[in-house]
């Protein structure tokens, strides 16, 4: 009977030291524990922002495009407009001719690609990247293409990045290019 109770004696001290040590495995872990995470549905600066370019250029013309993206996204889009003083038709056999912009009939356009990309910071300024490519006919050259003479639109290319900071709350920032084109940006939240 004696053993019996040393028996059970010891199952209660274990009982009791297992319930101590959860015990104090819960308290600890409580008291270590990190604070709370601070959750948002949907951050700040993640919004839309809506902004408009516009292009003041002599080789490419007058153009405004106004879109709407969000924060850390890029998009792109295309401006074309006719050449003043160019053929109404470049002849297939022109140099280079498939990779020369062109309308539906065949003359030579002005064209210019813009790709936009801005990060909304903390501040809710927005950092902007444009990538601007632009191609323009400027006169005709004289050609021989398998001994026979042609016109052909001589092109300017250009292209060039650039960055900048600029509030998001409507007002407008003016950039000038290297040659010439003069870029507007204005930028708001929706």
């Amino acid at each position: 009977m004696y053993r019996r109770r040393i028996f059970c004696g010891s199952r209660a001290g274990v009982a009791s030291l297992a319930f101590g040590l959860v015990a104090a495995l819960l308290t600890a872990g409580t008291a270590s524990a990190t604070p709370g995470i601070k959750v948002q549905s949907e951050a700040a600066n993640d919004g839309p922002i809506k902004y408009t370019v516009k292009m003041v250029s002599k080789s490419y013309g007058n153009e405004q495009e106004t879109r709407t993206i969000r924060s850390g996204q890029t998009d792109d889009f295309t401006w074309q407009s006719a050449a003043p003083g160019t053929p109404q038709q470049i002849p297939d056999a022109c140099p280079d001719a498939a990779s020369i912009p062109r309308n539906a009939e065949g003359a030579p356009i002005r064209q210019v690609q813009i790709r936009f990309a801005a990060v909304v910071i903390e501040d809710g300024s927005a950092n902007v990247q444009i990538s601007f490519q632009g191609r323009a006919p400027r006169g005709m050259n004289k050609v021989t293409v398998g001994g026979k003479s042609l016109q052909c639109p001589a092109y300017n290319r250009f292209s060039q990045i650039v960055r900048f900071s600029m509030a998001t709350t409507g007002s407008s920032k003016t950039v000038k290019l290297s040659d010439g084109t003069q870029l507007t940006v204005s930028a708001s939240r929706k």
